[in-house]
C-alpha cells in the first residue's frame, strides 16, 4: 500500500503549489495547538479550544501571506535545497512576528478569539520551522530512495570545489543516474573525514579494492584533479582492471570554477584523456592581434593538422582565408564547415598540389597572402619508404615552391609544420622534412644577409605525433579491438610522444607569433608513452576480454623512439614554457638550392636508391633503420 502510494506520488511531475501552501498552513495551525497546550495546560486547552481555533485560523492568514511573499510553496518539495529551507525559516519567523504583533493588539477584543501568548508563540515558531523542514527533508529522502534503485554507485575523486559541485549535481538531478557512495582525496588531512554525509577515502594502495567492496561502478574525476589523475598511472590501471568506469572533463574543455559543474560536463574516458599532459596556455589575444584582418593561406588545409589550423585561425576573423589541398572530398568538408560556422569570412578552397608551380603562382598573385601556414606533406613513413621520388616532389619541391612564392609576393611570415622524425632521420619521410627545414632556414638567412630580396620571415615548428590524426595508432587499435583482436604493436619497447591536435595547433600559432625568422621551434611533448601500454589501456577501456597483443616487428624506416633534437643541437628557452628554440646547424642558401635541384632531377628517374643516396649526402645524420636503404649507410 505504502509502495503504491509512493509510486503514485513520485511518478507525478509535482503537487500543485496550492496543495503545498495548504499543507504548510495546516502544519502551522497544528504547531499553534501544541503551543497553546504547552502554555495553557490540558484544562485550559480544552476550555478554550474553539476560541483558540478561531485565533489560529486568523494567524494562519499571516503565515500564508509570509509563505506567498517568500515563495516557499512554489518550490518542488522533492528537489528542496538548503536555500529552500532558509526561505521557510524566514517565512515562519515573519509569520510569527506578525501574529505576535496582531495578537497583542487584539488581545481582549473578543472572547471568541484566543491568540497564542509568548510561550505559545515561541513553541509555535520552533515547531512550525521543524515540521516544515522535516516534510521537505523526508519527501526528498523518500524520493531519492525511490528513484535510486537503478542508479550506478559512484565515487568522486576530489574534495575541493569541483568535487563538491559534482556531488551537488548528483543530489539535485531529477533522473537518478548515479548514486554517490564515497569521496576520494589525496590530502592526508581528509583521512577519516565525512563530506556531505559521505565518507572520504584516502587515495593510496588498496583504495580501488575498497571501491570494489563498496560496489562502486563509476569514478567521477573533478576537473581540478584531472592532471594529477592522469599522472597517476598505477591508479588508472587499477581502476580499469577493476572494470570501474572513469568519467572526466574532455581534454579540450576546461571548467571556469564559477559555473555549476554537472555530470553532463563529463564524458566516459577515452584513451586520449588518460595520456599524461600538462595544461597548455597560449596568448590568444596576441595571436588574434596578429591575424585579425589579414590574408591567410593554409596548405594541407584538409588534413588533420591543417583543418584544425583552419578552425582556430578563423576564430580571429581574418580578412581572407585561402585553403589548399589536393584531397577533394576532405577539402569539401572544410568548405562546408567554413560556410556553416564562419559565413562572414571570405574563404577560397582550392584543389591543387603544392608542387604545381604554375597554379601556386596564380594563387599567390591573385591573393597575396600575408601569412602562410604550410602543413601540406606526405607523412606516412612506410609509404614514403616505397615512394621516395614522390616524397621529394611533394614534400621538398612543394615546400620550395610555396616558400619562393611567399618571398616573391611579400608574405610577412611563413610557418612550416615539421616533425620530430626530422631529427636524426631514419626514414625517407623524416629526411625529406629535414631538407625542407634546411631550405626554409637558409632562405631566411639569405634574406637577412641581403642575398635574396624579400621581407618574409621563415619559422619552423617541430613536434611529435598528434592523437586523432589520419593514420594514428588509436583508430587502428580501436578497429582491431572491435574485431576481437589481435592488437598489433610493432615492438614491445617502441615509444612515442603524443599531443592533441588542438594543443599542437595552438602552439604552432604561438610560435608563429613569437618567431622573428630563422627559428626552428621545438614543442615540449611531455612524457613519452609506450605504445604497448597504450594498447593495453585501450583494451581495458573497451571492456573486451581475451584480446591478444601481437608484436609485428618494426616497419620500414621506423625507429624505437623519436627525438626532438639531434645530438649536435641544443635548445634555448622562450617566454612560453612549452616552446623552445633549437640551435641547429646553418646551411648556405646556394648549397641548399643546388641540393634541391639535384634531388628534383633524380626524383623524375624514380630510381629509389639513387634518390635516397642524394638525400643521405645532404643530411649525413640520416641512417636508415629496418629499411632496404641500410645498404647505403
Amino acid at each position: 500500500m505504502l509502495n503504491d502510494l509512493l509510486h503514485w506520488y513520485f511518478s507525478k511531475k509535482a503537487l500543485h503549489y496550492w496543495y503545498i501552501l495548504f499543507i504548510d498552513c495546516a502544519l502551522v495551525v497544528f504547531s499553534g495547538y501544541v503551543g497553546h497546550y504547552l502554555d495553557w495546560g490540558g484544562d485550559g486547552f480544552a476550555h478554550n479550544f474553539w476560541p483558540m481555533t478561531a485565533g489560529l485560523l486568523l494567524c494562519a492568514v499571516f503565515y500564508m501571506a509570509a509563505f506567498v511573499f517568500m515563495h516557499t510553496y512554489r518550490g518542488i518539495i522533492r528537489y528542496s535545497s538548503f536555500i529552500d529551507l532558509q526561505r521557510v525559516a524566514w517565512a515562519v519567523f515573519v509569520g510569527t512576528l506578525a501574529t505576535g504583533i496582531v495578537s497583542y493588539g487584539l488581545r481582549g477584543f473578543s472572547e471568541d478569539l484566543v491568540f497564542p501568548r509568548l510561550k505559545g508563540l515561541c513553541a509555535m515558531l520552533v515547531l512550525s520551522t521543524f515540521l516544515l523542514w522535516m516534510v521537505r527533508v523526508v519527501v526528498k529522502r523518500l524520493f531519492d530512495a525511490f528513484r535510486i534503485d537503478s542508479a550506478l554507485p559512484v565515487a568522486i575523486y576530489g574534495t575541493q570545489a569541483g568535487g563538491i559541485s559534482l556531488a551537488n549535481s548528483l543530489f539535485s538531478r531529477q533522473d537518478k543516474q548515479y548514486r554517490l557512495r564515497v569521496f576520494i582525496s589525496d590530502g592526508e588531512d581528509m583521512a577519516g573525514s565525512y563530506l556531505l554525509g559521505k565518507k572520504v577515502l584516502l587515495n593510496g594502495k588498496g583504495v580501488v579494492n575498497e571501491l570494489v567492496d563498496m560496489g562502486v561502478r563509476v569514478l567521477l574525476v573533478s576537473p581540478l584533479k584531472s592532471e594529477k589523475f592522469r599522472a597517476n598511472a598505477e591508479f588508472v590501471e587499477d581502476l580499469l582492471s577493476a572494470n570501474i568506469k572513469i568519467m572526466l572533463m574532455p581534454v579540450a574543455e576546461e571548467w571556469d570554477g564559477k559555473t555549476d559543474l554537472t555530470t553532463q560536463s563529463l564524458h566516459e574516458v577515452q584513451i586520449e584523456d588518460l595520456l599524461p599532459r600538462d595544461k597548455i596556455e597560449v596568448d590568444m589575444e596576441a595571436i588574434g592581434n596578429l591575424l585579425a584582418g589579414k590574408k591567410i593561406l593554409i596548405t594541407g588545409a584538409a588534413g588533420s593538422i591543417g583543418s584544425e589550423m583552419v578552425r582556430q585561425v578563423a576564430t580571429f576573423n581574418p580578412a581572407e582565408m585561402v585553403l589548399i589541398d589536393q584531397a577533394e572530398t576532405p577539402l569539401h568538408d572544410v568548405r562546408l564547415l567554413m560556410a556553416r560556422r564562419f559565413p562572414n569570412i571570405k574563404c577560397e578552397t582550392i584543389v591543387s598540389s603544392i608542387a604545381n608551380k604554375e597554379h601556386m603562382e596564380v594563387i599567390f598573385r591573385n591573393h597575396k597572402p600575408e601569412y602562410v601556414f604550410h602543413a601540406a606533406a606526405y607523412k606516412h613513413v612506410p609509404m614514403m619508404e616505397d615512394n621516395p621520388g614522390m616524397a621529394v616532389q611533394n614534400n621538398i619541391v612543394g615546400t620550395r615552391v610555396i616558400a619562393d612564392l611567399a618571398v616573391k609576393y611579400g608574405t610577412r611570415k611563413f610557418v612550416m609544420i615539421s616533425t620530430d622524425k626530422a631529427v636524426n632521420p631514419t626514414n625517407v619521410m623524416g629526411c625529406s622534412k629535414r631538407i625542407c627545414e634546411i631550405y626554409c632556414q637558409s632562405l631566411n638567412k639569405a634574406i637577412v644577409e641581403g642575398q635574396v630580396q624579400g621581407v618574409t620571415q621563415f619559422v619552423t615548428t617541430r613536434f611529435g605525433n598528434v592523437l586523432g590524426s589520419n593514420g594514428s595508432v588509436i583508430p587502428i587499435f580501436k578497429e582491431q579491438i572491435a574485431k576481437g583482436g589481435p592488437v598489433t604493436v610493432t615492438h614491445p619497447d617502441i615509444i612515442r610522444y603524443f599531443m592533441l591536435i588542438p594543443e599542437a595547433c595552438k602552439l604552432v600559432l604561438e610560435a608563429g607569433t613569437m618567431g622573428k625568422g630563422g627559428e626552428i621551434f621545438v614543442f615540449d611533448m611531455g612524457q613519452p608513452v609506450k605504445i604497448v601500454d597504450l594498447a593495453r589501456r585501450m583494451i581495458n577501456l573497451s571492456g573486451a576480454k581475451n584480446i591478444e597483443i601481437k608484436f609485428s616487428g618494426l616497419r620500414d624506416g621506423e625507429k624505437l623512439y623519436e627525438e626532438l633534437l639531434s645530438a649536435k643541437e641544443n635548445t634555448k628557452p622562450t617566454h612560453h614554457p612549452k616552446i623552445m628554440v633549437a640551435a641547429v646547424r646553418e646551411y648556405d642558401y646556394a648549397t641548399a638550392c643546388a641540393n634541391e635541384e639535384r634531388l628534383l632531377k633524380a626524383s623524375y628517374t624514380f630510381d629509389d636508391m639513387a634518390i635516397v643516396r642524394i638525400m643521405k649526402e645532404i643530411v649525413p645524420e640520416y641512417k636508415s633503420q629496418s629499411s632496404k636503404y641500410q645498404v647505403l649507410d
